[in-house]
C-alpha cells in the first residue's frame, strides 16, 4: 500500500478508508481530538440531532474542514428520509447524503423497500447516495442499480460491538460491487475493522465503537491503523486456509536423515 491507494467516490477522491461518527462522545472536544487521531476525511451526523445555524461551539463549526456526511438517521419512511435529505442539502451545503430508512426499532435493521425507494428518488435529485443497507448481496446490487454511490452493509447490529457476523457475505459483497463497499454498523475494536477490510471493504464507518471507547482518542487511532492494516493485507493476499499442517521448513536434508 502506498501513499497513492486512493478510493473515489463520485469523483472525489478520498486518501482515507476511516469514516467518523460525531455522536455520543463525552464532549465536544473530545470528539475533535477523536477525529483528529482518526485521520479520517469524512465525518457524519445526524441532521435531527446538530445544530445548524453555525452558531456557538457546535459540531458544524469545529469541524468545518472536514467532508460532511449527514444522515438521515431516525427516519422510519422513505418520504421522511428524502425531506431530512433536501433539510441537510440545503442547511450544509452539500449533496452527500447517508440514507438510513429503519424498518425495526429493536433491531435498527433498514426498510429494504423504503431504503430503495428513498435511494432512486434522491439519486434523481442530484444526490450523492450512501445507503445504510443489510448484509445482502442481491440488495447491495439493487441499491447500485439505483444509483447509489457506495453501498454500506451493516457488519452487525448497530451499536453492538459484535463486529462483522456474516463475513462470507460482506466478502461476497465487495467481490461483486461495482461501487465502493462500506461496512458501517457493529464494528466494537480495531480487530474488527481490520477485517472488514481484509474481506475487501473499500472502507468502514465507526461511531460508538469510538466514541463510547474508556479511551475514545486512543481507539480512534487504534481505528485507523486497524484499517491501514487490514487494507494492507487484503492487498497482499493471505495464505488459503487448509485442514491440514503445512511445514514451513523443508523436510529434505534434515540432520541424521
Amino acid at each position: 500500500m502506498t501513499a497513492s491507494d486512493t478510493f473515489t467516490i463520485a469523483g472525489v477522491e478520498l486518501s482515507s478508508r476511516l469514516f467518523l461518527g460525531t455522536a455520543g462522545y463525552p464532549n465536544q472536544s473530545v470528539m475533535v481530538e477523536a477525529v483528529e487521531a482518526s485521520e479520517c476525511e469524512v465525518v457524519t451526523m445526524s441532521i435531527r440531532r446538530i445544530s445548524l445555524d453555525k452558531r456557538g461551539s457546535d459540531t458544524v463549526n469545529l469541524l468545518m474542514n472536514y467532508r460532511f456526511l449527514p444522515n438521515t438517521a431516525g427516519c422510519e419512511t422513505a418520504r421522511d428520509a428524502i425531506l431530512t435529505a433536501e433539510l441537510a442539502r440545503e442547511a450544509l451545503d452539500t449533496n452527500w447524503i447517508k440514507v438510513e430508512v429503519i424498518g425495526n426499532r429493536e433491531t435498527l435493521y433498514p426498510d429494504a423497500i423504503e431504503l430503495l425507494e428513498a435511494t432512486r428518488h434522491l439519486v434523481d435529485e442530484g444526490f450523492v447516495v450512501l445507503p445504510y443497507c443489510t448484509d445482502d448481496p442481491v440488495m447491495c446490487e439493487r441499491l447500485a442499480d439505483a444509483g447509489a454511490a457506495a453501498v454500506m452493509p451493516l457488519g452487525s447490529l448497530i451499536g453492538s460491538g459484535m463486529g462483522v457476523v456474516n463475513p462470507a457475505n460482506i466478502e461476497l459483497i465487495c467481490r461483486r460491487s461495482q461501487v465502493p463497499v462500506i461496512v458501517d454498523a457493529g464494528l466494537g475494536t480495531a480487530s474488527d475493522a481490520t477485517i472488514a477490510m481484509e474481506l475487501g471493504a473499500s472502507a468502514v464507518l465507526l461511531n460508538t465503537a469510538v466514541a463510547k471507547a474508556d479511551d475514545p482518542v486512543a481507539m480512534a487511532a487504534a481505528m485507523m491503523h486497524g484499517v491501514k492494516a487490514g487494507r494492507l493485507a487484503h492487498l497482499a493476499g493471505r495464505i488459503p486456509k487448509r485442514g491440514r499442517a503445512e511445514p514451513s521448513s523443508p523436510q529434505f536434508g534434515l540432520v541424521g536423515s
